[in-house]
């Protein structure tokens, strides 16, 4: 396992588009129900328990060699809302470019001819911490990760909250995070039925809605 591999991949700026995306931020603060630091710990602390936990999931279990088709379609059956499926495989295709031109792999070649419009982008980071030297828990943790610090960045830019708090939102979830990651990477040992299927229904909702607004900041 190399630790600048998981920095790597881990990195915001890692080119995988997921800077264009509020994770449901967005229309969270429309609807006021982010306002402040409090609000978006509780936010981001339900998105990782929910929604998070089992996209982490099916990111380690993409690292741990499960079939990756089997597993695009275990996330298509995970997610509800048409609005963020297609979410997920828009960034599943950008991710799957940066991937491949960092850490080329059959295994990453043989998903994008099989899924060209994209597959789940938990899968495709999954295989790419694959390609890299990383095993399942460390793909669960990137996810975990960008579960929270998504929506934490799109928040400092939609509400101009202090930067500094957010990320001290983000330093407070550490240990949500890593029983997240922990919680997936033990799932992901047990076969694709074994997968959570945690959901958050609210941000299916309002994801519907956010992809109907005629003039947003963010994709979704």
């Amino acid at each position: 396992m190399s630790r600048a591999a998981l920095l790597v991949l881990a990195d915001g700026r890692f080119p995988a588009g997921g800077h264009a995306h509020s994770g449901g931020a967005e229309p969270a603060v429309a609807l006021g129900r982010i306002r402040d630091a409090d609000d978006l710990a509780d936010f981001c602390r339900g998105r990782l328990h929910t929604s998070g936990l089992t996209a982490a999931s099916l990111a380690a279990a993409a690292a741990h060699d499960l079939d990756p088709l089997a597993l695009d379609e275990a996330a298509d059956a995970r997610t509800p809302s048409p609005a963020l499926r297609a979410t997920a495989r828009k960034l599943g295709r950008q991710m799957m470019r940066a991937a491949r031109a960092t850490w080329p792999s059959p295994e990453l070649d043989a998903l994008a001819a099989a899924r060209p419009r994209g597959a789940h982008q938990p899968v495709v980071l999954g295989l790419t911490a694959r390609a890299a030297g990383l095993g399942p828990e460390d793909a669960a943790h990137c996810v975990a990760y960008e579960t929270v610090s998504g929506p934490a960045t799109a928040v400092v830019r939609l509400l101009s909250l202090d930067p500094f708090q957010a990320t001290a939102v983000l330093a407070r979830l550490a240990p949500d995070l890593d029983r997240v990651a922990e919680q997936a990477a033990t799932a992901a040992r047990q076969g694709v039925d074994a997968l959570p299927a945690a959901s958050a229904p609210l941000l299916d909702i309002t994801a519907e809605a956010h992809a109907a607004w005629p003039v947003r900041l963010f994709a979704s």
